[in-house]
C-alpha cells in the first residue's frame, strides 16, 4: 500500500512540475503528428472512395471524401478478368517462394558472419557492404539473367535478389547481441552448429526475423522494375505488371472511344490499385508487435 501511495505521489508531482512550455511543446507535437497522419492517410482514403464511386460521382468533385453515388462496377470488371487471377497467383508464388529463399540464405549468412572468431569476417563484410554502394548496373545484370536462361520466368524475379545486404546486416547485428553462453551450452550438450541455429537462435530471434521477413515480402509483392526487364510473356506477368498493362489499356480506350472501359474510367483504376495493396496491408497487423523491436534491435550495434 505504501508503495502504491508513493508512486501516486511521484506521478502527481511530476505532472505538477511540468512547465507551460513543456505542455505547449506536447500540444504542438500532437497537432503536427495529426496533420502528418491525415496527409498520409488521405491518398489511401481517396483511392478507396473513388473505387467505390460511379464515374459521374468521380467527375462531380475534385475532393473525394465520400461517394455521392455508390458503384462497384470497377471491382466487378476486375474480378471477372482471368488474367488478374493468373497474375495474382504469380505474385503470390514470387512472394512466398522468394521470401523463403531470402530468409534461408540471409539467416545462415548473418549467423555465420556474427561469429567474432570467423577468419576473414571483415573482408567478407566489406565485400557485402561494397555491393550496397556499387553494383554491376542494369545492362550487365540483364545479360547475366539472360545467359542463365531465366528470361520470361518467375525465377528471374527471385534469384537475382536472393540476398539484401541491408537485411543481412540488420539480422547479423541482432545475432551479435544475443548471449553467446546459450550457444556454448548447446555445443557442450552435443548440439551441432546447424542445431544451435535452428533450435536455439531462431526461436529467440522472432522480432528480427519477422521484421526482415516483412521487408522481403513487401519488396517481392511490389517489385515492378524487374518484371518489366525480364518478363515479356503475359502468362508470367506478376500483379504489378498486369495492373500497368490494364491502366495503359484504359488510357488507350479513352482516346479510341472504347465504351466499356470509358464508362468505368478512374474508378476502375482505383479498384485495381486497391486490389493490389489490400493483401499486403492485411499482413501488417500480424507482424506489428515484432516490427519496432526487430528494427531497433538490429540497427543499434555496428
Amino acid at each position: 500500500m505504501k508503495t502504491l501511495k508513493y508512486e501516486k505521489t511521484v506521478s502527481q508531482k511530476s505532472r505538477i512540475k511540468r512547465s507551460a512550455g513543456s505542455r505547449f511543446f506536447d500540444a504542438v507535437n500532437i497537432v503536427v503528428l495529426l496533420i502528418l497522419a491525415l496527409i498520409t492517410f488521405y491518398p489511401f482514403w481517396d483511392c478507396l472512395v473513388v473505387s467505390c464511386s460511379s464515374l459521374k460521382s468521380y467527375l462531380s468533385t475534385n475532393i473525394h471524401l465520400w461517394p455521392s453515388e455508390w458503384s462497384f462496377e470497377g471491382y466487378s470488371y476486375m474480378l471477372k478478368n482471368i488474367d488478374l487471377w493468373r497474375s495474382y497467383a504469380n505474385s503470390i508464388f514470387i512472394t512466398i517462394v522468394g521470401t523463403v529463399i531470402n530468409m534461408l540464405i540471409t539467416t545462415m549468412a548473418a549467423y555465420t558472419l556474427s561469429k567474432k572468431d570467423l577468419k576473414g569476417q571483415r573482408v567478407l563484410m566489406f565485400m557485402m557492404v561494397f555491393t550496397m554502394m556499387f553494383s554491376g548496373g542494369i545492362i550487365p545484370t540483364y545479360i547475366v539473367v539472360k545467359d542463365l536462361h531465366l528470361m520470361n520466368s518467375l525465377w528471374a524475379m527471385i534469384l537475382p535478389s536472393a540476398v539484401s545486404t541491408y537485411n543481412l546486416i540488420v539480422l547479423r547485428n541482432f545475432f551479435m547481441d544475443l548471449p553467446m553462453e546459450l550457444e556454448e551450452a548447446a555445443l557442450l550438450d552435443g548440439c551441432t552448429e546447424i542445431g544451435v541455429l535452428f533450435r536455439i537462435m531462431l526461436p529467440i530471434s522472432k522480432p528480427a526475423l519477422t521484421t526482415v521477413t516483412l521487408f522481403y515480402a513487401v519488396d517481392h509483392w511490389n517489385n515492378f522494375f524487374s518484371a518489366i526487364m525480364y518478363i515479356n510473356d503475359k502468362k508470367v506477368w506478376p500483379l504489378q505488371l498486369f495492373l500497368r498493362s490494364m491502366l495503359f489499356e484504359s488510357d488507350a480506350a479513352y482516346s479510341s472511344g472504347g465504351e466499356s472501359l470509358f464508362l468505368l474510367g478512374q474508378p476502375m483504376k482505383m479498384a485495381a490499385v486497391m486490389m493490389a495493396i489490400i493483401p499486403i496491408m492485411c499482413v501488417y497487423p500480424f507482424f506489428q508487435k515484432y516490427f519496432t523491436k526487430g528494427v531497433m534491435a538490429g540497427a543499434v550495434k555496428g
